[in-house]
């Protein structure tokens, strides 16, 4: 991307449609004066006076216990150096942004404007009462190691400095599995260690203590090695000045056993690799350029076990994988601090969890056919859900065990199931769509490039590598276009009116014109409708020429559908198209199907809807859980609509009876397991959470759909055309820029599942 264009588009996500991002929602109703005379006064009098009875009453009548303060001076932010409070406030926000999506953890940022240490402390200290647990973030050391020694001691709720603590707790991790792969013990390896700043001294710290020898770690900082003569370091960079004096990287790393980097790019050069012991483990985690690149160093030596901070190599040691689940636990317990043993908890937790089989829906994400524990796969993918409901336990158990927790678990299947109930507010799915179609991009034709808005999704879908797009439409104004937005990039242009195109147009109109002779189509027809976007685009993906095809911004759904149904072919067994919008809901992804083709469906096409929905749900990386929704319950209503859904579910419970569907349902208990369960307790969805609403006609699945995107703000993928043969996907008219992004992620993924499937046939 052009570093202007990036700078813009980074700059517009930060202020527009609103300045941040983050914002404080209501959690009770506000609705009537009643409401809010118990939100203040005078009802807001009775909590305060049960808080002053008894103080800890805090935690049961306001958010104190799910509300965390990051908490920075702005001396040391990312690679920016001291820029200020001010300056880093984007950067504390965008820290909150994570703790919500990963734990939902509310967060306040707040940026303090001194560099003294004691009033630094002070200032915490002094806010503290309005926290469960503070997030240092971006002090730089040394001054950060007093302000977090301190805070710890003087405050009674968890405080931790991610940037040291969080780093050193995933390298950890990874050290323990990739001492295990390696046959190493853990008190016999030679340690070097890049860097010497605070990541690095706890890492250095917490590998002491899971049984590193002291002696045997070489830590090196901008100025050398760290030895005794040394006059220049801090107190706790001389526990590690073990170094004999002009000692360099190259002669410290023969015959040792793991390389740490948290210095600077490329320091680590081939030959000091190859000087290492035998099954090197090796992190290099400097951002964006490692100490050694990833390829480079694979290509050096094949017993090398690597890590980066990478998300585009295996094994990213990546904080997202610790503070969210630290901190989760630590408040479920009020843990008084975060220890050494909670610390250390979530060390074992993270190896242990890598060593377990990954769900169906990592993989999914990933692109892998199945992760297994091995040189590739060291610590968990950022996107396993399995995180919160393994580490956060773990962390709080610590806690309970260590003596600093002040409220005790008591049912912790139950906890992990509350746990797990947290990440339905978040948009997992999308990312994990993204970074599976990333895993293997395919050509996508945007089949209306002349527009704007399409060239800019266009252009996120090179970029961001999703996929390889093919433009199509006048070429003169998308080179304008692409001009106006700094899309620079060379990709292919197609201008399907031109001359130049001729000889294309009558292949694909031969093509076209062979296979619907005897419909009435003559080659004249086939001829003139390939002047046209959508059959051009379409023939494309036909003649192999592309690999899927998204179109539809620009005119209505059912002007751009009927070329696709005439000239795609239906896949194999299917009898009638249909299409699910995906929908990202507080309680996590719900299908509606079929929101855009069939007007009022029979009970047979409500089953084959219902089954080819499950398919594209398992696309998804989920199980599907499908109630067929009416205004009636279970027989409650003779009406047709009705009718026909209680013969489609008798189909499909006959035929399929592994499927988990049930219906006919109202709505509220489709989606209310308590009410379910209360009322119809012999239905298949007891239990269980649905994902998956098949509805009786269009109407009901179109209003509905588009009624939860703009009433709920609820973001829609879709629709997703179903039992089509080949990868094509209809956009709404006048789509977003980030809709018409998903649906090429979506469309890519498509092809990849598609091409799946055809490679097992042909085996």
């Amino acid at each position: 991307m052009h570093k202007d264009t990036k700078r813009r588009e980074a700059l517009l996500y930060h202020a527009k449609p609103t300045p941040g991002k983050i914002q404080v929602v209501p959690t009770k109703k506000y609705a009537t004066q009643r409401d809010l005379s118990l939100a203040y006064s005078p009802g807001v009098a009775e909590p305060c006076l049960e808080i002053a009875k008894d103080v800890d009453n805090v935690y049961k009548y306001t958010a104190k216990g799910n509300l965390v303060a990051v908490i920075s001076n702005g001396t040391a932010v990312l690679g920016l150096g001291d820029i200020g409070p001010e300056a880093s406030k984007p950067v504390m926000e965008g820290k909150a942004l994570l703790f919500k999506i990963f734990s939902d953890i509310d967060v306040f940022d707040i940026e303090v404007g001194t560099k003294d240490v004691e009033e630094f402390i002070q200032t915490v200290k002094n806010i503290a009462p309005t926290f469960g647990g503070i997030n240092l973030e971006d002090i730089k050391a040394p001054e950060s190691f007093e302000i977090e020694r301190r805070l710890v001691e003087e405050l009674n709720i968890p405080v931790m400095h991610d940037d040291q603590h969080g780093t050193a707790i995933i390298s950890s991790a990874a050290l323990l599995n990739a001492l295990e792969l390696a046959e190493k013990n853990i008190d016999q390896i030679k340690v070097v260690v890049s860097g010497a700043g605070s990541a690095a001294l706890a890492c250095a710290n917490l590998y002491v203590l899971l049984g590193v020898d002291p002696e045997k770690i070489i830590m090196f900082d901008k100025d050398g090695i760290l030895s005794s003569e040394r006059t220049d370091l801090s107190d706790l960079q001389k526990k590690y000045a073990k170094g004999k004096p002009n000692t360099t990287l190259g002669d410290a790393l023969k015959g040792a056993d793991v390389f740490l980097g948290l210095s600077a790019g490329n320091v680590l050069k081939p030959e000091m690799l190859l000087s290492m012991a035998k099954d090197p483990i090796v992190f290099a985690m400097a951002n964006p350029t490692p100490e050694i690149e990833y390829n480079l160093a694979i290509d050096t030596r094949d017993d090398i076990i690597m890590a980066t901070g990478r998300s585009d190599h295996p094994n990213q040691v990546n904080n997202v994988l610790g503070f969210p689940y630290i901190f989760r636990g630590a408040l479920d317990v009020r843990a008084t601090k975060i220890n050494e043993e909670m610390k250390m908890a979530a060390v074992r937790a993270l190896a242990e969890l890598a060593k377990t089989p990954v769900p169906e829906q990592v993989n999914i994400a990933y692109g892998e056919t199945k992760l297994n524990f091995g040189k590739d796969y060291i610590i968990p993918k950022p996107f396993d859900p399995r995180l919160i409901s393994v580490v956060a336990p773990a962390v709080a158990r610590a806690a309970m065990e260590s003596g600093v927790a002040q409220v005790e678990i008591q049912d912790w299947d139950k906890y992990e199931e509350e746990l797990l109930n947290r990440l339905g507010s978040d948009n997992k799915m999308i990312r994990m769509l993204v970074n599976r179609a990333k895993t293997n991009p395919k050509r996508v034709v945007f089949a209306e490039a002349d527009h704007l808005d399409v060239l800019k999704a266009a252009q996120i879908v090179l970029e961001e590598g999703i996929g390889i797009p093919i433009l199509l439409g006048n070429r003169e104004i998308i080179q304008e276009l692409k001009e106006e937005i700094g899309f620079e990039a060379d990709v292919t242009i197609i201008d399907p009116k031109s001359k130049k195109e001729k000889d294309r147009r009558d292949t694909y109109a031969q093509s076209f014109w062979k296979s619907r002779q005897r419909r009435g189509i003559t080659f004249l027809d086939a001829q003139k409708w390939m002047r046209e976007r959508n059959y051009f685009a379409a023939m494309m993906v036909n003649e192999g020429e592309a690999d899927t095809l998204v179109t539809g911004y620009s005119r209505s759904y059912p002007t751009v559908v009927k070329p696709v149904l005439e000239l795609i072919d239906k896949a194999p067994g299917v009898d009638k198209i249909a299409t699910t919008n995906m929908m990202m809901t507080s309680r996590g992804p719900i299908f509606l199907s079929d929101t855009a083709i069939n007007p009022d469906p029979s009970a047979e096409d409500l089953a084959r809807i219902a089954l080819m929905t499950a398919k594209t749900v398992r696309m998804f990386g989920m199980e599907p859980v499908i109630a067929m929704v009416s205004f009636s319950n279970f027989g409650s209503s003779a009406n047709h609509n009705s009718s026909k859904i209680r013969e489609a579910v008798a189909y499909l419970h006959k035929y399929y009876p592994d499927l988990i569907v049930d219906g006919e349902i109202q709505t509220d208990f489709a989606l209310n397991s308590e009410l379910l369960k209360s009322k119809f307790p012999f239905s298949k969805l007891v239990d269980k959470k649905v994902n998956t609403l098949i509805f009786p006609n269009l109407d009901s699945a179109n209003i509905t759909y588009k009624m939860m995107k703009e009433l709920n703000k609820s973001d829609s993928i879709g629709p997703i055309m179903l039992g089509l043969d080949k990868p094509v996907h209809i956009f709404q008219l006048g789509a977003s820029v980030e809709e018409m992004v998903n649906m090429a992620a979506v469309s890519v993924v498509d092809a990849q599942e598609k091409e799946r499937r055809l490679r097992q046939v042909n085996q």
